[in-house]
């Protein structure tokens, strides 16, 4: 058995906090839950809890601070991407919908991928991201 129980959460670049956040509102509703201002030594922070006890910790950057050639596998950097949970097919199906209308970009299909089911996205930043569910 492992120690840890899952991931508490994942920290992520934006270049416009209000496009980013609002798209995870309306997408995944996701709430606001903390905030840091921007300092000297701290850029904006938002946090949002994204459900089952896990966060997105949002930082606000200039967009060329912003590195990695985010349509290569292996040019986005040490971490390809992340995926959310959801419930059930259903779920993702709807989700599939809430991620188009909030502005997701290049919306995939949903796919089988061994046991789950999995349906790739695009942030509004161009970040590819996943959404899964079990297949069982």
């Amino acid at each position: 058995m492992t120690i840890t129980t899952g991931f508490n959460h994942v920290a992520t670049l934006c270049s416009d906090m209000g496009v980013t956040v609002r798209f995870y509102e309306e997408a995944f509703e996701a709430t606001v839950t903390f905030e840091i201002t921007k300092r000297d030594d701290h850029p904006w922070m938002k946090i949002l809890d994204i459900g089952g006890g896990a966060a997105l910790n949002i930082f606000e950057v200039p967009a060329e601070e912003i590195i990695g050639e985010r349509r290569r596998q292996g040019g986005r950097g040490a971490i390809d991407h992340f995926a959310f949970a959801v419930a059930s097919l259903a779920d993702l199906e709807v989700v599939k919908t809430r991620i188009a209308a909030a502005g997701a970009q290049e919306v995939g299909d949903i796919q089988r991928l061994g046991h789950e089911w999995s349906l790739f996205f695009r942030d509004p930043d161009g970040m590819e991201l996943e959404v899964c569910c079990s297949a069982e």
